[in-house]
């Protein structure tokens, strides 16, 4: 696999990008499983890093450092919501974040996906305030993006535990969310973009919305003008469509604060990995204790016709 997801599990552009850059020009990352002591050590050659993606609700802190992704391709989904701080407590203000989305899409390659998600419905965030703030955000991204991601807000226990207090508001109906649905459609339409879900389990294409995939091979190939040979990433949900690829985040690193996350287990437990952290670790807010297990990963392009393991097979190509 050689698409890195940057990352799934915390928002490294906003509080880790110098830890990333440092590994991209160092050639190696090391990645602890979440669920055993094992450790991956991979080594990422450019020759077979296909693409990075993006995850993100705050690029700023990244933007001064662009020029150092020059010789990369890749893309931003950035998450830009209306929500006050009671749900995403520590994120600048909605301005601020509207003008660094533009930001990143002229100091970047331009390729820049918006996420309105999760959707959370409350007593004070109706489906109507919904409505009004995508409406606003979208007309303000017009010409910046192309397409919106949404999704609806889940519950598992982590959540529910970080959600204590807020009354969760459900659509009474299917025939509501079709209608909220259409709107959204409609409204981002008029702005110039398509709207898809991220592993929704309801279809909407009614409505004019289709399933997304974040981690997107067609996307990948429009922006490398390589073709892919890639499957679909059995690490995720049954509904996710994305297809494999190399996460290099950790859980509970991620300083945003917002209630509605899955990646972050505690505020305590985000503290204590923060206080972690080393630009220059080849591990994120980590480091190697004597019962781990490290496994060297060796990373393959997904191009296809162009199967790479090594930098001299890499040259040996260019040469031949």
């Amino acid at each position: 696999m050689s698409i890195l997801s940057v990352s799934r599990r915390t928002d490294i552009p906003t509080f880790f990008s110098e830890w990333f850059l440092n590994r991209l020009e160092e050639g190696r990352v090391m990645v602890r499983n979440p669920y055993n002591q094992q450790i991956s050590d991979i080594q990422l050659l450019r020759s077979v890093i296909d693409c990075i993606v993006f995850w993100t609700k705050n690029p700023i802190p990244m933007l001064n450092q662009m020029d150092r992704l020059k010789n990369y391709p890749y893309y931003f989904q950035m998450t830009l919501t209306g929500y006050g701080k009671d749900l995403e407590a520590n994120l600048p203000n909605k301005e601020r974040l509207i003008s660094a989305f533009r930001e990143l899409y002229e100091k970047g390659n331009g390729n820049i996906i918006w996420r309105y998600d999760p959707i959370v419905f409350t007593p004070k965030y109706t489906s109507e305030w919904h409505l009004k703030t995508f409406e606003r955000i979208a007309t303000e991204l017009k010409g910046y993006t192309e397409k919106c991601v949404i999704s609806f807000v889940d519950m598992p226990m982590s959540v529910k535990k970080n959600m204590f207090g807020i009354p969760i508001v459900g659509m009474a109906n299917k025939v509501q969310l079709a209608d909220f649905c259409k709107r959204l459609a409609e409204i981002a339409g008029k702005n110039g973009m398509t709207v898809s879900t991220c592993a929704e389990v309801v279809n909407l294409e009614e409505c004019g919305i289709e399933h997304n995939r974040c981690i997107d091979p067609d996307y990948i190939e429009k922006i490398t003008g390589f073709p892919l040979k890639v499957s679909k990433d059995k690490g995720q949900r049954k509904e996710c469509g994305c297809v494999e690829s190399v996460e290099v985040g950790s859980y509970s690193t991620c300083g945003n604060g917002c209630k509605y996350c899955y990646a972050c287990h505690s505020k305590e437990m985000v503290k204590e990995n923060l206080r972690n952290y080393d630009p220059n670790s080849p591990l994120l807010c980590d480091s190697v204790h004597e019962d781990d297990v490290i496994k060297i990963r060796h990373l393959e392009t997904m191009r296809k016709k162009e199967i790479i393991k090594t930098e001299e097979n890499f040259e040996q190509l260019s040469l031949f």
